[in-house]
């Protein structure tokens, strides 16, 4: 045998490259699989290093602050009902509508939005919904005179419409930055800014604002608080001009890789979607979880003051801790979901358990004791809230490869429909009955989701494609 074919057999046996990955990234075929489930990789091979970069949280936490100076306007308005009434001389369903503008304005055009993400990046549609956001909160700013409820509308309004580019970012923000074994967590601490900024939003208002002040003082009030949310949001919009990346130079994961190298198609990524079991199931349950959560927050402060005239400033508190320990949940389930990757019983277990903590803060909401009211809503909150997070990873593994843009932007235009329906159902039985029938029609509403979600499959397509990765490295 010749030196040079003793060299040549010698490189041909020689081990792999440790830092590399053998992955499979037959587009043409992987592109073929793209509309049925994952089950397997394509065949031809390539080395590809996957590696995280240090500044993902950055990233992340420029988004959850951005995400909570938008979500912080929701219930400016509504949790300090009874002083907009008397200020404003309005009537209390023009305050609740300031609420339900953010769910009215998001179902259609999360459409567009979803499209714009899919076709630009996240940097960008970042860039907008921030832009809107604060320039929501310098309308509200020019709106204090009491003649001017229109331009505190049209403000809220603007915001609103700018959450089209807040609640359909956190799972495309996680696949696009975070490894596989961070991805859930990295979602759960994405709906966490969302969260955060509610609960912002429950307990600024009461501290900030005299419901029983006269009217120079809740002018002054007001004029205050809509100056502080215009600095934050302002403040935040050059951060993200200046921070806030589009994607790191290479993908984190070898399912992300997958998805980013096929060739998107907007109106054929709905038509999969909207054919997908899975996926129709968990809508509906997701929807009637959630939307169960925005009418409560929505009514919180007229249903806490019928039963304890007194507590203002209880009321956001509540709203606070409630949202508080949901956030709590959330960040829990999510490093619960990176572990075990156990999604159906994840899910499952903690619609059952909202179920129980909706039953023991209905009856427990009229005891006279305000305290016990407070735990109620802390073991509410912990899995109603929790929710939030498991429903966007969820949906991004029944559906991948599927955008995860347009798959959360769809669950969100689902769950703001359900948000006004049963807010609207909510507030009118408060207003025929009382609060213990519009909490136990609540839970039967929380039952059939629960039944719902049970016909959901475990066909986690984005595990299995990762998994396949793995056993193709063995």
């Amino acid at each position: 045998m010749l030196p040079k074919d003793i060299l040549l057999k010698n490189k041909q046996n020689m081990p792999p490259n440790p830092k590399t990955i053998d992955v499979s990234v037959s587009v043409i075929e992987l592109s073929s699989e793209k509309r049925g489930s994952i089950t397997k990789l394509p065949s031809k091979k390539a080395e590809t290093e996957y590696q995280v970069y240090p500044n993902r949280w950055l990233v992340l936490f420029i988004f959850v602050f951005y995400s909570a100076s938008n979500s912080l306007q929701w219930t400016q308005y509504t949790i300090i009902q009874d002083a907009i009434v008397k200020y404003y001389d309005v009537t209390s369903n023009q305050v609740y509508w300031t609420s339900m503008i953010y769910m009215l304005t998001f179902i259609p055009l999360i459409f567009p939005a979803c499209w714009l993400l899919d076709k630009t990046n996240i940097r960008v549609c970042v860039i907008i919904g921030a832009f809107g956001t604060g320039l929501g909160t310098w309308l509200k700013v020019f709106s204090v005179p009491q003649d001017m409820f229109w331009l505190g509308f049209a403000g809220q309004t603007v915001a609103a419409v700018s959450q089209v580019f807040v609640l359909n970012i956190p799972p495309r923000l996680a696949a696009v930055w975070f490894g596989p074994n961070q991805v859930s967590s990295a979602c759960s601490i994405g709906v966490f800014g969302n969260m955060m900024g509610v609960a912002m939003g429950f307990v600024l208002p009461p501290m900030l604002v005299r419901a029983s002040g006269t009217t120079e003082e809740i002018a002054s009030d007001l004029q205050l608080m809509f100056n502080i949310y215009a600095a934050y949001s302002s403040v935040l919009f050059v951060f993200i001009l200046l921070f806030l990346k589009a994607s790191p130079p290479t993908p984190p994961s070898a399912a992300e890789d997958f998805g980013s190298a096929l060739d998107s198609n907007f109106l054929l990524s709905l038509k999969t979607l909207m054919t997908n079991r899975n996926f129709i199931l968990l809508l509906l349950s997701y929807g009637i979880n959630v939307g169960v959560f925005l009418a409560i927050s929505t009514l919180l402060n007229e249903v806490i003051l019928t039963h304890y005239p007194d507590a203002h400033l209880d009321a956001g508190r509540i709203g606070l801790v409630f949202v508080v320990s949901g956030m709590v949940g959330s960040v829990v389930c999510g490093v619960i979901l990176d572990r075990t990757h156990r999604f159906k019983e994840t899910t499952m277990a903690v619609y059952v358990a909202t179920i129980a903590g909706m039953l023991v803060f209905t009856f427990t909401l009229d005891c006279g004791y305000i305290g016990i009211v407070y735990l109620s809503s802390i073991l509410l909150g912990f899995f109603m809230t929790a929710y939030l997070a498991i429903g966007y990873e969820m949906a991004s593994e029944v559906t991948y490869p599927e955008p995860e843009g347009t798959t959360s932007g769809i669950l969100n235009a689902v769950v703001q429909l359900f948000g006004i329906i049963i807010t609207l159902v909510y507030e009118r039985v408060l207003g025929a009955a009382d609060d213990r029938a519009a909490n136990l029609t609540a839970v039967g509403m929380l039952c059939a989701g629960a039944a719902v979600s049970a016909a959901i499959s475990s066909d986690l397509r984005r595990q299995n494609a990762q998994n396949k990765n793995k056993e193709s490295l063995d």
